[in-house]
């Protein structure tokens, strides 16, 4: 910082990186790409009732972490559920009841109509080798693309002993209506400390502060009425200004941060980023914290799975919690970040997910054949194994700089056209979400393929006769 308490650009976007400093270890990227395929047994590992997790913690791919920002001062609307807080500094760990911090991880994965090049991330999705996709040169790998690399691409697909019955699954709903009304957005209020009314606009609740200033919670007239609370004042990578040029979270020395005080053009109550200090809660707190969560919603905490992870030099801890029905996981996740002085965000669905009866479903092969339907939009909703492992040799580690532009075509040069060829293997059924065009939120029958690579395919397992193929209008 300079003699004006004014950083450079360059300086201010460095100190804003929460990955800044911080070099893979030996080790370390071997250590992602178990974690990414399930082989490691770290601590996204999920225990049996009773038994104690883990204790080794998994990594994350320090460049899909550089990607995430820390919020200054607007509440993530992303962020939302919350964990019992007290006196806005802490939290109710679950263990404390006798409860398991953990489920045996028997329901099978959650499965997402939602592609791993679509709009949202696939749930419980193989992490590291999307953050390869972006690197190099794109026309580079769209040229040498030999598989459906995030599902991109041209396929042919083809099977063999797929079951041939039709017959009917269970579909369910999130009764958002029903718990959206003042009660119940107090209620998460008090349990996580946030004060103030619940107000009513703009499309939301709220409750709280929504400059930054004090912990807040959103609640959205969404399909699932999904809710967030975050709570600036534990937030370790963002330091009040002090008045003395200096920035400090939770009382501790923090890095260079512009202070209103000395700078006429920062606004008060914004808050700059600094180096974080402290180390990261353990799996067991992490868990129990958004057990703990969950209870207070009256939900019963049994009956979702549990996962959390962190990466290497974090301050902060993740746990997910996946609600489980009919013995699958259900791909709409409760989400809590935990700091050593509690619960940081989370984020969840406040509506109840009621029956709505049986769905007639098609067979395995009648679905499988939808693949190539485009009116069912296929999506991969996990990369092959090989990519996982990264035994497909990286395009942008292998590109080299071109001297000279390629050389014009020849005249009746074929025209390249690849076509993927996807062979599947095997079929489960399961369960997905579904946004109607109201806003309202399905969860239907689906059925997943994977084919020879690992790979993962996704359709809706439903009858024509119940879906609604006409075009919504504005």
């Amino acid at each position: 910082m300079n003699d004006d308490h004014e950083l450079d650009p360059e300086a201010r976007l460095r100190a804003a990186d929460p990955a800044a400093g911080v070099e893979p270890r030996a080790g370390f990227v071997d250590e992602v790409v178990a974690a990414a395929t399930g082989e490691a047994t770290a601590s996204t590992e999920t225990a049996a009732p009773g038994e104690t997790a883990a204790p080794a913690a998994p990594v994350t791919d320090l460049g899909a972490e550089r990607v995430r920002r820390r919020p200054r001062w607007i509440p993530a609307a992303a962020v939302a559920a919350s964990l019992v807080v007290f006196g806005g500094a802490g939290y109710a760990v679950g263990a404390a009841n006798g409860g398991p911090s953990n489920l045996a991880s028997d329901a099978a994965p959650a499965i997402s109509l939602q592609g791993v090049s679509g709009g949202a991330a696939a749930p419980e999705m193989a992490t590291g080798a999307d953050a390869r996709a972006g690197a190099g040169t794109s026309n580079k790998m769209s040229a040498d693309m030999s598989y459906p690399y995030g599902g991109f691409g041209r396929n042919e697909f083809s099977s063999s002993g797929l079951g041939t019955t039709a017959g009917t699954a269970a579909g369910y709903g999130y009764d958002a209506r029903a718990a959206s009304n003042v009660e119940t957005v107090a209620a998460l209020a008090a349990a996580l400390g946030v004060e103030g009314t619940p107000e009513l606009a703009n499309g939301a609740w709220t409750v709280g502060s929504q400059d930054g200033t004090a912990a807040s919670l959103t609640v959205g007239l969404d399909g699932t009425l999904g809710f967030s609370f975050y709570d600036p004042s534990l937030d370790p990578w963002s330091c009040p200004a002090t008045g003395d040029g200096t920035g400090s979270s939770d009382g501790s020395e923090g890095g260079d941060a512009v202070d209103p005080a000395t700078d006429p053009s920062i606004e008060p109550g914004i808050v700059e980023p600094c180096q974080p200090t402290g180390s990261a809660p353990s799996e067991a707190t992490a868990i129990d914290a958004l057990r703990t969560l969950i209870t207070s919603t009256g939900r019963d905490a049994d009956a979702f799975e549990y996962t959390s992870e962190t990466w290497e030099g974090s301050v902060t801890r993740t746990a997910q919690a996946w609600p489980v029905i009919d013995g699958q996981r259900v791909d709409q996740s409760w989400t809590a970040e935990v700091t050593e002085k509690g619960l940081l965000n989370a984020y969840g669905a406040l509506a109840d997910i009621v029956p709505l009866g049986e769905y007639e479903i098609v067979s395995e092969q009648d679905a499988f054949e939808r693949l190539s339907d485009p009116r069912f939009g296929a999506q991969m909703t996990a990369l092959p194994i090989l990519y996982r492992e990264g035994a497909v040799a990286d395009a942008a580690t292998e590109w080299v700089p071109p001297t000279e532009p390629p050389a014009v075509p020849t005249s009746g040069a074929s025209i390249s056209w690849p076509v993927n060829q996807v062979e599947i293997v095997s079929a489960r059924l399961g369960l997905a979400s579904q946004w109607q065009p109201d806003g309202s939120v399905l969860i239907v029958p689906a059925y997943e393929f994977t084919d020879a690579g690992g790979g993962t395919w996704s359709v809706i397992a439903v009858a024509e006769s119940k879906l609604d193929f006409s075009t919504p209008t504005e």
